[in-house]
């Protein structure tokens, strides 16, 4: 996921050749990394999955929130940060998640995708502090 930082931001977007809106960002991550095909939209990706509480979110598990502009996801990669295509004026970025009290009030909840190995996998080593 991180070496798609920086990548620009494209309404309907699911390549990082013309850009990712947010749920096509997440789309393009399970499809890539384990042939698991998400629904297209944030609310449907938000049927999906099992529900986990904020203390208990790990690595990989798509994160939620209802903003002015409607439905947001990204995933998160551990230490109070996720990973998301922002908004057009915003590349794909890492943000802090509960420490920002923007996204905070903005939280609706967080789902886990089962898939066939760690979630981890998502994330290069060297970024993920695995050196």
């Amino acid at each position: 996921a991180y070496e798609l930082i920086g990548t620009r931001y494209r309404l309907g977007g699911t390549r990082p050749e013309t850009g990712f809106d947010c749920s096509g960002f997440v789309r393009y991550l399970y499809e890539q990394n384990f042939g698991l095909p998400l629904p297209p939209s944030a609310p449907l990706q938000y049927r999906i999955g099992f529900r986990v509480e904020r203390w208990e979110l790990e690595p990989g598990d798509l994160v939620f929130f209802r903003t002015r502009r409607g439905w947001h996801v990204g995933m998160y990669v551990g230490n109070d940060s996720f990973i998301h295509a922002p908004n057009r004026r915003k590349t794909v970025s890492v943000s802090p998640l509960f420490s920002d009290p923007y996204w905070r009030r903005a939280f609706v909840g967080a789902r886990r995708i089962l898939v066939p190995e760690p979630a981890e996998a998502l994330l290069s080593d060297d970024l993920a502090g695995n050196n």
